[in-house]
């Protein structure tokens, strides 16, 4: 307020709206419409105003809210919907609300119970043992550190597990899986397609709160026809091979840190190469890993379009993770936006979603809600098709 007050008599006293404008830090607009205020109202109008929307959402008068919780009593096991329709019939003469907001009024009043919502909990999958290149890569996020100029830097690394080939270690300012999709189509475009990727449970590998703890990043690789293998959380040695080729990192490029992003990727590089190239394996007869690996024949050509000719349709998934039926929306998840799914009706008004050869669940036209089938990726995933 105080504030507010000497900016409006400086203005009375002759000084310029812009110059003062910029003292104060505030936009010329913001500045008019204070003394605008203040020509209308004096200095009352110079008080802070109530945000509050002159109308609510969901807000009823009081009797047709009693009405409302008086009907449910009289019903306990009715939900919204039929509340409504009594209401309607009993009182034609009285604005019908809409189902939304008869629900609004029950839950407010404590007369809904609320469903608990199953989180996925990852448990891992079972794990490949394989002996030649290409069959399985790991990948991994090692520990952040510390940069030079105070920035922290996430290294993305990705290894064959037979040949302990090291693909990439990137230096990354982020673990967001925008920046992962990057690193991964590179590493694709360079050594081809593997059979199988190996990771732990964290984003953006996999993410706790999607359908079957999914992620984009999980979805692309099932499209790309490429089997995903999770470790069991809290078990880091199923990644074994992969926290080794860490800990030598940590050792050989990362102490000291490097001043800047660029350089430390300088330095990782020069890792990659003495790892690959100069550095013998104890684990491979002291052997170079350069001289076990060979790029993949399965090459990488992007993704094709899917379809489902045995199913009834073939729906794309919107950007709000949603399959729309007529005027029906059924939620799914996020990570599927923009995917090609199947639906097909398998009972009377009862439907299977599917993804690639993935059943995801079913859902009916009365409810709309997804009842998630047995998790398909709890096991081996295995491709839809070789690319």
């Amino acid at each position: 307020m105080d504030e507010r007050l000497r900016f409006v008599a400086r203005l009375l006293d002759g000084e310029k709206m812009a110059p003062l404008c910029r003292e104060f830090d505030i936009s010329r607009k913001t500045g008019y419409k204070l003394f605008d205020r203040y020509k209308d109202s004096g200095l009352e109008g110079l008080t802070d105003r109530s945000r509050r929307p002159y109308r609510q959402a969901n807000q009823l008068p009081m009797q047709i809210e009693k009405l409302i919780v008086r009907l449910k009593k009289e019903k306990p096991s009715w939900g919204a919907p039929k509340i409504r329709e009594r209401l309607r019939r009993r009182y034609p003469d009285v604005h019908t609300p809409a189902i939304s907001t008869v629900h609004a009024v029950l839950d407010r009043h404590g007369l809904v119970k609320r469903r608990r919502r199953r989180r996925y909990k990852a448990q891992g999958t079972a794990l490949s043992k394989p002996r030649h290149p290409n069959e399985l890569w790991c990948a991994d996020y090692k520990g952040e550190f510390m940069l030079a100029d105070r920035r922290y830097c996430y290294p993305l690394t990705i290894s064959d597990f037979a040949s302990r080939y090291l693909l990439a270690c990137e230096a990354l300012s982020t673990t967001k899986e925008k920046y992962a999709f990057g690193v991964f189509e590179r590493a694709f475009k360079e050594f081809g397609l593997p059979k199988a990727m190996r990771t732990d449970n964290g984003v953006p590998f996999a993410s706790p709160h999607s359908l079957f703890g999914l992620s984009k990043l999980s979805v692309w690789w099932l499209r790309l026809g490429i089997e995903i293998e999770r470790i069991k959380p809290g078990h880091p040695e199923q990644n074994g091979r992969h926290e080794r080729m860490h800990l030598t990192l940590k050792k050989e490029a990362t102490k000291p840190a490097a001043g800047n992003f660029l350089q430390q990727q300088a330095k990782f590089d020069d890792f990659i190469h003495e790892y690959n190239q100069e550095r013998p394996h104890q684990a491979l007869g002291m052997k170079y890993p350069a001289e076990l690996y060979c790029p993949s024949p399965r090459h990488y050509h992007g993704l094709e379009e899917l379809d489902y000719p045995f199913h009834d349709q073939t729906i794309t998934v919107t950007h709000c993770g949603r399959i729309c039926l007529g005027s029906r929306k059924i939620n799914l998840s996020t990570v599927l936006a923009g995917q090609n799914i199947g639906i097909k009706e398998v009972a009377d008004q009862v439907w299977l979603v599917s993804f690639m050869d993935y059943d995801l669940g079913f859902f009916d036209h009365e409810t709309g809600r997804l009842a998630t089938a047995e998790n398909p990726f709890g096991a081996k995933v295995l491709p839809m098709s070789p690319v």
